[in-house]
């Protein structure tokens, strides 16, 4: 008897359709690109300033990253971020890396949503 209850729960469920949910795969965010930064450059030692980036397929919630690090980033258009640099992150001279990065969105039940996006890097000058 519980044999026949366990090989009728099985049927139900199968023929109910339970089953696991399909999932929908991740898709490619929107890829952001840099042409401009005002200024292009910043002498050793400076004190905190603004860093405009200028480009095309800013989202809402980009974030520039300077030699690496997320950066305090406000978003003006999908064309110009601005990020905030900390004098602590132009103490010495170089070149620096800055990125701007579009995060990515969840998926929902079934999985989906959209990857990560970073920009190619545009050379940044300490002098």
């Amino acid at each position: 008897m519980k044999l026949l209850m366990v090989i009728l729960l099985a049927a139900t469920g199968v023929g109910c359709g339970y089953s696991s949910h399909a999932t929908m795969p991740q898709q490619p965010g929107t890829m952001p690109a840099i042409a401009s930064l005002v200024p292009p450059s910043t002498a050793m030692g400076s004190s905190t300033f603004t860093l405009e980036v200028d480009g095309n397929n800013f989202n809402s919630n980009a974030v520039v990253k300077f030699n690496g690090a997320p950066m305090n980033t406000t978003f003006v258009a999908a064309t110009m971020v601005k990020a905030t640099i900390p004098a602590s992150a132009v103490m010495n001279t170089a070149t620096v890396p800055v990125t701007v990065t579009n995060p990515g969105t969840p998926g929902g039940l079934y999985g989906g949503g959209t990857a990560a996006a970073v920009s190619a890097p545009m050379n940044f000058t300490i002098n």
